[in-house]
């Protein structure tokens, strides 16, 4: 199994991915005003947050969104997130990269909703010739599973296993796989409460295990959104989002959808390693033990052997030197 994309410092920075629709305009106000304090990534959805009817005018904005973004790159000090597109089909891919012109250099790729064994060889076509037009730089992908194939046990395993197939052949343009949680609850007509989580639905949490399951050895995997944010008058929804980001983490998903500015600083705050994890991940990184390949930690609290806890060691530091790290 491949290590490379795991631990891969651009695969792990996207972390909390901000989305907004196309036609709200609310990105370049959130940039301008620079009240969300990075790392983040931004989203312009061109799918469900969009009505069918506005799809030209969507279309439309996201230039606009380019042309003010190059005019705000003027000043240093401000940072522009990583932008990516989420587009409804493959056919919006070459047409959003021909319109946009030089101004495409703020698009980082494309946010692949639906992909599934159907519409995989589409998408992967649309991605292949969009970077054959890019001579500096790749264009990346983020596939999101939500399919019906995949929600239902009975055709699960096979659709995972053949989406595999079609994820590795673009390997090196994949910079996430997403996963479609809300569109996992739909199916059953279920939605958690701000004290619970995803992983309390049981056939859901089934779904998001037998995903991590064939997927993330190879690739970073993102968690699905947390539905509650900033409500002025309770913290009950941070707490909600800390608990779940905590089963994010351990189950072995890096980084989350955000659908409102209050998530960010919580997703980071989470993505940061602890001191803990930093320092055994520092001993496992540059085991000097000639003798042995297991030994205490450096609080004398766990074991660390260092074949077993490479390939986490090496996550840790990543995430370490992008999110920082805070005390146990």
């Amino acid at each position: 199994m491949s290590n490379e994309n795991y631990i891969n410092k651009e695969s792990c920075g996207v972390g909390a991915l901000l989305y907004s629709p196309a036609n709200s305009g609310k990105l370049i106000k959130q940039i301008r005003n620079q009240k969300i304090k990075p790392p983040y990534s931004a989203a312009l959805c061109l799918e469900d947050a969009i009505a069918d009817s506005a799809i030209d005018e969507a279309e439309n904005c996201i230039y606009g969104v380019l042309d003010e973004l190059a005019e705000i790159s003027k000043d240093s000090d401000i940072y522009i997130p990583p932008v990516f597109i989420r587009v409804r089909n493959q056919f919006q891919i070459m047409k959003i990269f021909r319109n946009s012109g030089e101004n495409f250099r703020f698009v980082k790729g494309f946010i692949l909703p639906k992909y599934s064994t159907e519409s995989a060889d589409n998408y992967n076509a649309a991605m292949i010739e969009v970077n054959s037009y890019s001579l500096n730089r790749k264009i990346y992908m983020m596939p999101i599973l939500e399919s019906d194939d995949i929600i239902s046990i009975v055709t699960r395993t096979k659709a995972l296993v053949k989406l595999k197939e079609s994820i590795d052949i673009m390997k090196k343009y994949v910079l996430n796989v997403r996963v479609g949680g809300n569109d996992f609850c739909r199916a059953y007509g279920l939605r958690r409460n701000m004290n619970e989580t995803i992983y309390d639905i049981g056939v859901v949490n089934s779904c998001l295990m037998d995903i991590l399951n064939v997927f993330s050895c190879d690739y970073v995997v993102s968690a699905p959104v947390w539905e509650y944010f900033d409500t002025k008058t309770d913290d009950g929804w941070k707490k909600g989002l800390e608990r779940e980001l905590r089963k994010d983490i351990l189950n072995g998903f890096i980084g989350k959808t955000a659908i409102h500015p209050s998530q960010v600083p919580v997703i980071n705050e989470m993505l940061k390693v602890t001191r803990q994890d930093y320092e055994d991940a520092c001993s496992v990184a540059n085991w000097n033990n000639k003798d042995y390949g297991v030994e205490k930690s450096t609080v004398s609290k766990r074991m660390n052997e260092v074949k077993c806890h490479e390939k986490w060691a090496g996550k840790i530091l990543t995430l370490a030197e992008i999110y920082g790290i805070r005390d146990d």
